[in-house]
């Protein structure tokens, strides 16, 4: 599993920020440190609370000038209506392969709902050497990260 001290895996993935756009990891650390919120999909309960939280909490995040974007299966498009009707400043990425959910090995699966392949809800915070300085994965799919901790992780590797 991906873990704190690893080079975050580098990934280009659809990004949906009112349009669709390209997103390559390894360009953008110049914004870092650089949040990476994966979740398990858009429109569900907790996962519109937590990007609901972020967008809450972003002032927190750009004071240190961190950047925030979450991470989910969905389509880009899905993700722009997602991020329209909750009124989101980030950018959200779509890993409508799985890909990027596969590097950070945070592949979780529904059987019983027979949904398979999202993502566990995890976040990551990546510092401009491209080095993972904060990792926190979630097993159970309905807790949410502490919000406290990921703000200091993105303040410490400021």
């Amino acid at each position: 599993m991906t873990a704190t001290g690893d080079a975050a895996p580098d990934f280009t993935a659809p990004l949906a920020n009112g349009d669709v756009d390209s997103f390559t990891l390894e360009e953008r650390l110049d914004e870092a440190p650089i949040v990476l919120a994966f979740f398990p999909g858009a429109f569900t309960g907790v996962c519109t609370n937590e990007m609901c939280t972020f967008q809450d909490r972003l002032s927190a995040f750009e004071d240190v000038d961190a950047a925030v974007y979450g991470v989910s299966r969905d389509s880009p498009f899905a993700l722009n209506e997602f991020r329209d009707q909750n009124d989101l400043e980030f950018g959200l990425v779509s890993d409508f392969n799985g890909e990027i959910i596969d590097e950070y090995d945070v592949e979780m699966h529904f059987d019983d709902l027979g949904v398979y392949g999202v993502a566990k809800r995890s976040v990551f915070v990546v510092d401009g050497d491209g080095e993972i300085t904060y990792s926190w994965v979630s097993d159970d799919p309905g807790v949410e990260p502490d919000y406290d901790e990921v703000e200091a992780a993105a303040e410490e590797a400021a």
